[in-house]
């Protein structure tokens, strides 16, 4: 009996220390360990900087969303405090200027829309504050923290409501808005107030330090087309007193009253000329009125994302995107050399100050953490381990910025992502997946639903992610090569850089697909066009025809530089359109493609896709088009979002690499805090 107790004793022991290893062996990450990487952001620095309030948000696959939450977490370390515990979501937290109160917008119980609430710091519950007839957001605290601003679109009227209720909605295209007002509500009283009013839409604004100005942005509506005809006003708090500080014809964001009130700062992505299509440049304006001037980014190869002033208004504090990174500079407000704060391979995201500490989102290639620094500090100090599992749980394919040259000789940069064990010497399918915008660049990061680059390099994949000409972050000429003509060098590019990665011996020519979304959509339907050496290509929400385009998209300001003009004006550049239409050059496609799309996207609206798709079958190239019911321009839904990568990935699996692919599950309960799956969902 001793000995069979000793064998079973020590086979326990042996199963045991089975499972620990099998439970510490890292493994590749897979496509709902993607979907349930938490995502944090909004950090908001308390007033006497000394705690972070932020956002986490994590995958409710029985609610079939991401949930989102308020917690907060000290500067000086220690473990993170969940706040708020709702079934749904929370949102924008704000400190009172005591410290004492949190406020944030929530949609709980039987409202219809959400609503502001206020929480003890240090425990309770929440106490709703308003009962607004429309949703509220953008919440801001007055400076004596007796009450709040918030933004809030005009309410349906009984009338209005009586139609939905009948079903008798029908309505007047582009006209079906309500304009959106900042509003004050005093704390004692619960009584609301209207601020602004108007025919005219206030898309955003902030208060001054010490509450007596607000700037704001005001366009002719809130839709986004309307973008290009806002200006940026300041007025006084009680919204008296407002004066027009700019009027130029392009978009301006990020305004900000200094703190003795007499300037206000703002960014465009314009030149000092207020030409359009430009890297963001940070500009100052009298609060009285008069010229603005640029501080930062005419002269830098810089594009200034966001912008705050200092406690003592002197300097300036600013985001700007660097290519594959983003960094923290300062720069006097008078204008002067700018000082790099920060440096690494990084993105800086949503950042607050207080005083002289920041606190900000740092993501990287294994990691999207809330971090702080003082305005002297060296380097920034991590607050939360959150994505800690990551590194552990799983393997990752190394991450790295590479450089080659385009067709024409400029210096072109990309991301490039190794498959997982990589070994010099042997060659690997490539993935080629282009970023949206185009005004944008693509970062070090881990991926997202729709560039799902560490899957792929779990699967043997190499990945590259070129900041193809267009991009911003490498100086307005980089930029502006796709003014007059989209498809001039930016698909070239993306072609020297996939040459760039056989030449290193890591990419096998034979085995190469091809996609992206939104703008990287756009220029998957170009490469499919221009070239045949892709395997496989998957196109998201990509333009086919860019003459109808224009006309469906609920955004044309931005397109116009590419061509010339519009397709509707005297003497229309049709041919600027036409010829860089992917449909134009259709009947070169041979690569495989599936199409993917929202049903309701305002963007890059359905149509586009159908052309595209409709174009290919008829010519009798492997396709298919997936519409998502309900979804806008970017999917939210979680099973859609696992539809798109099973079906994408099995698609090049299919095509590229001839191997089996067995589709990903839904897990069946929802995701644990550290965010994985509590199933066995491998």
């Amino acid at each position: 009996m001793r000995s069979a107790h000793r064998i079973i004793v020590v086979l326990a022991v042996l199963i045991a220390a089975g499972i620990a290893v099998r439970a510490q062996s890292p493994r590749p990450m897979g496509i709902v360990d993607l979907l349930n990487l938490p995502r944090l952001g909004d950090p908001e620095i308390s007033p006497d900087g000394r705690t972070v309030l932020f956002t986490r948000g994590d995958a409710d696959w029985k609610a079939d969303r991401r949930v989102t939450h308020v917690w907060r977490v000290s500067t000086d370390g220690g473990q993170p405090l969940q706040l708020t515990f709702g079934t749904e979501s929370e949102s924008s937290p704000r400190w009172a200027p005591d410290g004492k109160t949190i406020a944030f917008t929530a949609k709980r119980g039987d409202n219809e829309f959400a609503q502001l609430y206020l929480l003890p710091i240090d425990g309770g519950e929440a106490r709703q504050l308003t009962t607004h007839a429309s949703a509220v957001s953008d919440v801001r605290w007055s400076g004596d923290g007796t009450a709040l601003y918030f933004s809030a679109p005009e309410p349906k009227t009984a009338d209005e409501r009586t139609r939905d209720k009948a079903k008798d909605d029908a309505y007047s295209y582009d006209e079906n808005y309500k304009q959106t007002q900042i509003w004050k509500v005093t704390i004692a009283t619960k009584e609301e107030s209207r601020i602004t009013g108007g025919d005219f839409s206030v898309t955003s604004y902030e208060l001054s330090d010490d509450g007596k100005k607000i700037a704001y942005h005001r366009a002719p509506t809130p839709l986004l087309g309307s973008s290009a005809d806002g200006e940026v006003w300041i007025a006084n708090a009680d919204g008296s007193g407002a004066v027009r500080l700019t009027n130029n014809g392009v978009p301006e964001t990020n305004a900000r009253v200094s703190p003795d009130d007499s300037r206000v700062l703002f960014i465009s992505q314009a030149n000092a000329r207020f030409d359009t299509y430009y890297n963001g440049r940070l500009f100052v304006v009298p609060a009285a009125g008069g010229p603005a001037r640029v501080v930062a980014g005419e002269t830098e190869s810089l594009d200034v994302d966001r912008a705050s002033w200092s406690k003592d208004g002197k300097s300036i504090y600013f985001l700007a995107n660097l290519g594959v990174h983003e960094e923290i500079f300062s720069v006097p407000a008078e204008g002067g050399k700018p000082t790099q704060l920060t440096d690494g391979r990084q993105n800086i995201g949503a950042w607050s100050l207080a005083g002289d500490r920041l606190a900000m989102t740092i993501s990287d290639s294994t990691s999207d953490e809330i971090w702080t620094m003082r305005v002297g500090d060296q380097k920034p100090s991590r607050l939360t381990h959150v994505f800690d599992y990551v590194t552990r749980d799983f393997k990752l394919g190394k991450q790295e910025a590479i450089q080659w040259k385009g067709a024409d000789g400029m210096t072109v940069e990309g991301v490039l992502t190794y498959p997982v064990d990589y070994q010099a010497g042997r060659r690997y399918p490539l993935a080629v997946m282009t970023h949206g915008g185009p005004q944008a660049a693509d970062k070090y990061s881990l991926g997202s639903t729709n560039y799902e680059f560490q899957v792929l390099a779990g699967k043997g994949y190499a990945t590259l992610q070129p900041n193809y000409r267009g991009s911003t972050g490498y100086g307005d000429a980089f930029l502006r090569d796709m003014v007059g003509h989209y498809f001039q060098n930016a698909h070239l590019d993306v072609m020297t850089g996939v040459d760039e990665v056989i030449r290193r011996g890591i990419a096998d020519p034979d085995r190469m697909v091809k996609m992206g979304w939104s703008g990287g959509g756009h220029m998957t339907n170009k490469i499919i066009t221009f070239t045949d050496r892709f395997k496989a290509a998957s196109s998201g929400a990509g333009a086919a025809n860019w003459t109808s385009m224009y006309a469906q998209s609920d955004i044309r300001f931005m397109r116009t530089p590419w061509f010339g003009g519009t397709p509707w004006q005297k003497n229309a550049p049709i041919e600027a359109y036409w010829n860089n239409s992917p449909l134009k050059d259709i009947a070169n496609v041979k690569t495989p493609t599936i199409f993917f799309v929202g049903e309701r996207d305002p963007r890059v609206p359905m149509p586009q896709s159908i052309e595209m798709h409709r174009a290919l079958k008829s010519n009798g190239v492997p396709t298919h088009l997936y519409v998502a019911p309900r979804e806008p321009h970017v999917w939210a839904e979680l099973r859609h979002q696992l539809f798109k990568l099973n079906t994408e990935i099995a698609w090049f699996e299919q095509y590229a690499t001839k191997r089996p692919f067995t589709p990903e599950k839904a897990p069946a309960e929802e995701s644990n805090k550290d965010g994985r799956p509590t199933t066995d969902q491998p």
